[in-house]
């Protein structure tokens, strides 16, 4: 029965490489292609869903390919299915379905048509992958398909400023809880000393064994798998970034922000939840996550003036209430609740433009006074000024900048005077001298050799803050980005046990995406005269195959699972020890910046109005 569980995983990658082959002006045929693909996997599940009903509901586990191996480490995919699997996948691939089949006349004529579907179907995979996923690592793999088919949804009118700017707020959002995720499994390696599986993680005797020595490890696992669900699931503080998606077109609202992606904060609690039962503080935290971000939510919520957010707070709202569920330990009902929200919320979106033209009819030909609230019941100074703080989102925004953005934006400015020949005169030597040190330990001291790695990641962690808030120069930028990687392996290279194979593995794909990119840049700086980075120049509409190839090098760049640098990362976290938390938090900043600054500069070349247009054009919303 286990053998079953491929072809999920197939459906969804034969229907995507298939509607990449379509030509574009083939409305029909692309729309059929994807409701025919996610319609044959709904109904292969329901008859894989009666028979394993039948056979008793076992649960089941394929570990199904050994991608890299050596004698300490083991990187594979493995696929796992039980209830919530099984409750995942019905909800998701019945309003998958559903929504193909509304985008085929809602989306029609729509310039980007094909492109939609393409994205859509690349959800799809993204999202059955990491609801079949059997380990963390496999998780990982379909979480950063979610999390880029998002950014390419809400940039979908990518001639639009708004549109844009805020696919990069929410991409900035999820490469903080792709790190989370990143440092669980470094960590998770140091405690079990394996790639641990969910099947194995369901055994109480094996946790409580290795917890009971390292309840401190445990914790910092929880936490850090906490902070990916909160993010993930638009808790607080990343709660603002839900109303933000809500930019592209509705159908993909209703998919991803109503529906599915947004409940996958709840599906990482719940699969891990055998891990952190036991850990009272922990669901102590989630609890109060959950109920902070419920209250919030909904005074932010009554306060909205568009119904897409109204509609997005709401299930924020919802998301907090199944987050105490999930700490309560009460499964049963969180998977029930998840199901009835997504199915509400997606109802809610498609419906929402109706909705919207019906209120603005009826309120002139049957006006209804505004009914009494149980905020009237308040004192007026208590009620004036929740309703100040929902109207300003609790600040929630200005909160999130002023203490992580800004911060790194303030320091990567102090860093204007580098330059690219100060860069190469100067570091590249200094990089020369690490690998002579890396290679002849024995000529450092003891000391010198364990400051060694924290120096060099901060290296890295220096290029790529620069990277970060380069405004003028996008070539150097990119290539500040590429170096942060080799700074990085260096750093790491000191641990033992860190082969010259490895360190290929990391940085074989960072190098060839570093070369493919400055190339289109240089192109591009050829063809147009500007590529700065101070504003969106929109050249997709201009030059769509050079916009394609380099969102391919940008992806390869920042360790998406197309290279081998995606291995490569989890490998160099998997020689990080335990107690090297400076270096392990050091890099672990360098990817979120690293991810953060490759993606700024696709968006402001390729993405946006267009530089050149002679059109008038609104460059912010209010």
């Amino acid at each position: 029965m286990s053998l079953l569980l491929q072809i999920f995983i197939f459906l969804p990658v034969l229907g995507f490489i298939i509607s990449l082959l379509i030509p574009g002006n083939k409305e029909t045929l692309l729309s059929k292609i994807a409701f025919s693909t996610v319609g044959l996997h709904l109904a292969s599940f329901q008859i894989f869903l009666v028979y394993w009903l039948w056979k008793g509901h076992p649960t089941l586990n394929l570990k199904e390919i050994v991608i890299f191996e050596t004698d300490h480490y083991e990187f594979f995919v493995d696929f796992y299915f039980d209830k919530i699997t099984a409750t995942y996948l019905f909800v998701g691939s019945l309003l998958t379905f559903l929504v193909t089949i509304y985008s085929r006349y809602y989306l029609h004529r729509e310039p980007g048509y094909k492109r939609f579907f393409n994205t859509i179907l690349f959800f799809y995979l993204g999202y059955t992958i990491t609801i079949f996923s059997g380990n963390l690592e496999t998780l990982f793999i379909g979480w950063e398909v979610l999390g880029i088919s998002s950014f390419l949804l809400i940039a979908f009118y990518r001639d639009r400023y708004l549109p844009v700017k805020n696919a990069v707020k929410v991409f900035s959002i999820y490469r903080v809880g792709d790190v989370g995720l990143i440092l669980a499994m470094w960590m998770s390696h140091h405690l079990f000393h394996e790639n641990i599986t969910f099947l194995k993680l369901s055994n109480y005797e094996l946790v409580h064994e290795h917890l009971q020595a390292h309840s401190w490890i445990g914790i910092f696992i929880s936490l850090m798998i906490l902070i990916s669900a909160a993010a993930k699931s638009a808790q607080l503080p990343f709660s603002t970034w839900l109303p933000r998606a809500m930019e592209g077109p509705t159908p993909s609202s209703a998919i991803f922000y109503g529906s599915l992606s947004v409940h996958i904060g709840v599906f990482i609690l719940l699969r891990t939840f055998p891990f952190w039962e036991h850990q009272l503080s922990v669901r102590i935290l989630i609890a109060t996550v959950g109920l902070l971000t419920s209250i919030v939510a909904t005074t932010i919520a009554r306060v909205q003036s568009s119904v897409k957010s109204q509609i997005a707070y709401s299930s924020i709202a919802q998301i907090g209430l199944i987050f105490i569920e999930v700490a309560a330990g009460l499964d049963y009902l969180a998977l029930f609740h998840f199901a009835g929200n997504a199915f509400l919320r997606t109802y809610q979106l498609l419906v929402s433009p109706s909705v919207v033209s019906y209120q603005i009819r009826e309120q002139f030909y049957n006006f209804i006074p505004r009914q009494h609230t149980l905020e009237d019941s308040f004192p007026k100074r208590l009620e004036y000024t929740l309703y100040m703080l929902s109207l300003k989102e609790w600040n929630i925004d200005s909160f999130m900048y002023r203490y992580l953005w800004n911060p790194l934006k303030w320091t990567g400015r102090k860093l204007n005077f580098l330059v690219m020949n100060q860069v190469l005169y100067y570091l590249i030597p200094m990089y020369l001298i690490g690998l002579f040190c890396v290679y002849n330990k024995d000529l450092i001291p003891e000391t010198v050799l364990h400051a060694l790695p924290i120096g060099f990641s901060f290296i890295g962690l220096v290029f790529v803050l620069k990277s970060f808030t380069e405004r003028i120069h996008a070539r150097m930028s990119w290539l500040l980005v590429v170096m942060n990687h080799f700074w990085v392996a260096l750093a790491v290279a000191f641990n033992e046990n860190f082969s010259f194979n490895e360190i290929h593995l990391y940085l074989i794909g960072v190098a060839i995406s570093g070369i493919v990119g400055y190339w289109i840049l240089f192109n591009m700086k050829q063809r147009e005269g500007t590529v700065d980075l101070n504003q969106f120049h929109g050249y997709s509409w201009k030059h769509p195959k050079l916009a394609l190839v380099f969102l391919l090098a940008c992806l390869g760049a920042s360790g998406f699972p197309i290279t081998p640098t995606f291995i490569g990362e989890d490998l160099i976290f998997s020689h990080i020890h335990e107690n090297q938390f400076v270096l392990a938090a050091s890099v672990a900043l360098s990817l979120i910046l690293d991810g953060l600054a490759i993606i700024r500069i696709y968006a402001r070349i390729f993405l946006g109005p267009h530089v050149k247009s002679v059109y008038e054009m609104a460059y912010r919303s209010s």
